[in-house]
């Protein structure tokens, strides 16, 4: 499965635009790929507008953000893998979205699908109701007593 970080940076990136608000990112200049001016760099971050005003020849793909900047008067190309982008927010008013560290999760193939030596989500769903449908049935009457558990959908659990 794709990482859905490049989606949510370029429809947040639109939005703002459509909101006459200025982009700005955060970038972890630290990550392997990162390609900007390290004399900004401060504790291990940068914050870059992304304006149109502010750029030139941006592009956004699922891979990498890639754009030419001004600093200090000297033109630079600058590459920011997704993987590094911290957040996206205006300027304006703070408004924007942090993104967190996402698992490197391994492409899955016809062969690795058919697979079961790996953890399948049904033995996580089983093990879930099993522990949660004891606890939950003491708390009382939350209106979910009288649904029964799906069975075969896969369902997300926070584990602490």
């Amino acid at each position: 499965m794709q990482s859905s970080r490049p989606y949510l940076a370029r429809a947040l990136y639109e939005w703002l635009l459509d909101n006459e608000l200025t982009p700005y990112i955060v970038v972890d200049a630290e990550q392997d790929g990162v390609e900007v001016p390290r004399q900004f760099v401060q504790n291990g971050q940068i914050v870059l507008n992304l304006g149109p005003t502010a750029v030139r020849d941006l592009h956004m793909d699922n891979s990498v953000i890639r754009f030419s900047a001004r600093f200090n008067g000297q033109s630079q190309m600058l590459f920011v893998p997704m993987s590094a982008l911290i957040a996206l927010y205006a300027r304006e008013n703070g408004v924007g979205m942090v993104f967190g560290h996402e698992p490197v999760l391994p492409e899955v193939d016809d062969e690795s699908a058919e697979d079961d030596s790996g953890p399948a989500l049904e033995s996580v769903e089983r093990g879930g109701s099993q522990e949660g449908g004891s606890d939950d049935a003491d708390d009382g009457d939350d209106g979910e007593q009288g649904i029964p558990p799906r069975k075969g959908r896969p369902s997300l659990r926070v584990i602490k």
